[in-house]
């Protein structure tokens, strides 16, 4: 009969990668008082990372799981420094075990931005709604003036026109099972050009890349918001940030909200000094057209995840998406032949009641 270990509650597909995490575990346990023995999962995301909670002293800590060659580790490490150094909430890495993709993190509790904001609706509760709201824009404008980008890598043509190649790659063939004539392709192509063009053309910041209410967490007063899963920061586009914050991959907004909050954003970042345009307008344009760009993206990952990595859950957002891109493809001229590419492909997932 073999002696239990600690991680005997937790699935390892490589016996080798489980040995190597209870020895790296045992020997960075004196240091935090930690209770081995107490491990347990907390979450996982899109990615093949995975975290776990363990006991120790004075609280409990997040272990980060991250398999290399399939995960690389330290980015996250080096954004990490960068957004403490900006004075801005984010897990402290005590730890780290880079060859094997271990990390030991500060733990920044259980309350997600996600469900707290999910719970003020359903209590209809706006003031909390817009207090979190207002203190992630508030975050957002120091990331965006704090934060050292020159160390990011850019959000580059070559970048912005790999994400969108996912949509026609994943949802328009793989979803969808459609495919586009040579003039649809030219369409797609122009459509393309016209987002990755304003893309470009904004000022460069450094970008979260992912700063939406899922990797956000409540915490007492002037820290919040925590913020998480930013190891894929990069320097691009101002508006970007703003744009994964307002219209979410897993809530949305009355576009009355959408742009009182964006006006609120727009007024702090040009007190602080920030580029933006005179017209709110414009950059009102700029947030629509680069969230274009990453919803088309988004519906091409999370077609992925369910045809490729078998995780099928993401792909009840598609309606969201489809509806966010529509929206915005239908409004400006130059994009409306975008809005027809995607109309045929909608069907039944076009889900007014998303908004």
């Amino acid at each position: 009969m073999s002696t239990p270990t600690p991680t005997d509650n937790i699935a390892w597909s490589d016996p080798a990668r489980r040995q190597a995490f209870e020895g790296w575990l045992a020997s960075i346990a004196p240091a935090h008082a930690l209770q081995p023995t107490s491990l347990r999962a907390a979450s996982s995301d899109a990615s093949f990372r995975r975290y776990l909670r363990v006991d120790g002293a004075g609280g409990s800590f997040i272990v980060m799981d991250a398999p290399p060659p399939l995960e690389d580790v330290r980015p996250f490490v080096h954004v990490a420094g960068l957004l403490h150094a900006a004075g801005l909430s984010a897990p402290r890495v005590l730890e780290q075990d880079v060859p094997h993709g271990f990390l030991l993190l500060t733990d920044l509790g259980s309350h997600l931005y996600l469900a707290v904001l999910h719970d003020a609706v359903a209590r209809d509760d706006e003031a909390q709604r817009n207090a979190l709201m207002r203190d992630a824009t508030r975050a957002l404008v120091r990331l965006q003036t704090q934060v050292d980008a020159r160390t990011l890598p850019p959000y580059d043509d070559a970048l912005l026109r790999r994400e969108l190649a996912l949509f026609p790659d994943w949802c328009l063939t793989r979803e969808c099972g459609a495919s586009w004539s040579p003039d649809e392709q030219q369409q797609w192509q122009d459509a393309c050009d016209l987002l990755v063009r304003s893309a470009l053309a904004q000022p460069t910041v450094a970008v979260h890349r992912d700063y939406m209410p899922r990797n956000l967490m409540l915490l007492d007063g002037d820290a919040n918001p925590g913020i998480l899963d930013f190891q894929d920061a990069v320097r691009g586009p101002i508006s970007y940030d703003l744009a994964c914050l307002l219209r979410d991959a897993f809530i949305s907004w009355d576009e009355e909200l959408e742009i009182d909050w964006a006006v609120r954003y727009w007024e702090a970042a040009r007190r602080a000094a920030l580029p933006l345009p005179d017209d709110f307008g414009e950059f009102w344009r700029q947030v629509e057209w680069m969230g274009l760009q990453r919803h088309l993206k988004v519906l091409g990952i999370f077609c992925r995840l369910k045809h490729r990595d078998a995780k099928p859950s993401y792909s009840a957002d598609l309606p969201r998406f489809f509806n966010y891109a529509h929206k915005v493809a239908a409004r400006y001229n130059a994009l409306r032949p975008l809005s027809r590419l995607l109309e045929p492909l909608m069907g039944a997932q076009r889900v007014e009641g998303f908004y």
